[in-house]
């Protein structure tokens, strides 16, 4: 399930990016967005969700959340032209939740996976703050806080889950 959420996080954070570069229109921008919120939410609760899950099961899927209801508001936000405060507090919240994981992860990383994953949620973690950064305070440019959503998206989600729906990669 991990290739599947993946890719479509690397599209919706590559989308999102060309978006914050003026290349793509607010209502437009709000259809992948709800798609990938959608089909992530999903994931996450049948991941948490499914007879006999275990606690990992329950923690992927709370984690999974993280990414949807992100992706849910921001369409959200796209369809009511709201200046997305909101949306960048929670930014605040998923970048303070995001850092305590990559630090465990590389903590106890045994293996490229477990590394790859670590770091991972450090970048996505400052992906995040740098949402709230956006959008309370006004502190960062929207140019870079889209070439690096861009790039992101690719090196964290969208060029991995290629390389594990082909088998060039495996966990």
């Amino acid at each position: 399930m991990i290739a599947l959420i993946l890719l479509w996080v690397g599209a919706v954070l590559f989308l999102n990016g060309l978006w914050l570069l003026g290349r793509i229109g607010d209502r437009e921008i709000a259809v992948i967005n709800f798609f990938v919120g959608g089909v992530t939410l999903l994931a996450a609760l049948v991941s948490a969700f499914r007879g006999g899950a275990t606690f990992d099961d329950i923690g992927f899927g709370a984690l999974v959340l993280l990414f949807s209801f992100t992706y849910i508001w921001i369409g959200i936000n796209r369809f009511l032209q709201t200046d997305g405060r909101g949306l960048g507090w929670y930014s605040l919240f998923v970048a303070i939740t995001a850092l305590p994981i990559s630090i465990e992860l590389l903590r106890g990383a045994t293996t490229t996976w477990d590394y790859w994953l670590g770091l991972n949620w450090l970048a996505w973690a400052v992906l995040w703050f740098l949402y709230w950064a956006l959008l309370v305070p006004k502190r960062v440019g929207v140019q870079l806080v889209g070439v690096l959503t861009l790039a992101v998206g690719i090196a964290t989600a969208w060029l991995p889950a290629y390389l594990l729906l082909r088998g060039y990669m495996a966990l």
